[in-house]
Order: structure tokens, then sequence, then C-alpha cells
């Protein structure tokens, strides 16, 4: 595709360009979009680190936590991973306005709450729009990538190579 200016792409639609109608295409790009809740009141996000995946459901409540059928406090027994799954509540000051329930696949505890932190982040975006600025700004909307380095062949592991003997 080539590059094209707003005014290009009206007048390629069929639309006279005016300086208004530029304006107001700008406008709606910029605007927040409407929040994403499905019939059940919830909002669904998919949220990943590491090996883990995480399958997100955010509704209104009294700050509730469910993973994978247990209790936020049973499932994430260290003080520092519930820590990690308060951060954007923490951040937006929404501290037990929501309940949450997820499911979560593949890796350990550590990568698994950061999964779960990323989708409870994608989660309250599209519940609330107007907070992806704040969340963005801390880093909780972007996926941290950093996965396992696979081990190579005529080695001990990804990197370490086999103790070298003289004799």
């Amino acid at each position: 595709m080539t590059d094209t200016t707003v005014g290009e792409a009206l007048a390629q639609a069929g639309v006279v360009a005016t300086a208004a109608t530029a304006a107001e295409v700008v406008a709606e790009a910029i605007a927040p979009a409407e929040p994403v809740i499905d019939e059940h009141g919830r909002t669904y996000a998919t949220g990943k680190r590491k090996d883990a995946v995480a399958r997100v459901w955010l509704k209104p409540g009294k700050g509730e936590l469910k993973v994978n059928g247990r209790t936020g406090e049973q499932y994430f027994a260290r003080p520092v991973l519930r820590m990690i799954l308060s951060q954007p509540f923490q951040l937006t000051d929404r501290v037990g306005q929501y309940d949450i329930f997820c499911t979560v696949k593949g890796g350990g505890l550590s990568g698994q709450a950061g999964a779960v932190r990323h989708g409870i982040s994608k989660a309250l975006v599209l519940r609330e729009p107007e907070l992806r600025p704040l969340l963005k700004k801390a880093g909780m909307l972007t996926r941290d990538s950093r996965v396992v380095e696979r081990k190579k062949y005529g080695k001990a592991k990804a990197r370490r190579s086999f103790q070298f003997s003289k004799r």
C-alpha cells in the first residue's frame, strides 16, 4: 500500500475533503473507544508473560479474585505475587471495585502472575478507555516478551559449553 494523507484517503472514498471533515476524522481516531462489556456485565482480556497465558474476566464487585477456581490468596501464596496483581488497581485508584475471575495455563507462578496483571490491565482499558494513558505510561499494557532461550546442540545449556579437558 502507498502512504496517503487523510485528504487523499477521503478523496478516494468519494468524500469532498474539507478542513472540517479531516478534523472530524482525526477527532474520531483520538477519542476514547466505547467500553466493551458483555451481556453478563463482564469485560474479557487475555494476558501473556513467558509461557503463561491468562484469560481474565473483570466485573464490578467487592474486589474478589478467583484463579483457576481457587482464591487469589490460595493460588498466589507469596505476597510479592499478590502485589503484582494489585498494581493496575492501585495505579488507577480502583482497589476493591472489581471482581476478577481468571484461568491461567503454562509457565510458573511468577509468569502466571505477570500474565494475570497484563490481562487485568487490558480489561481495565477495555472497560474504562480513559485509563489507557496512565496504564500505558506505567508499562502495564506492554507484553513482556522475554522467554527462555532454547538449548543449542553442542552446548550443555543454551550458551554454556561443556567443561574443557586438556587430556
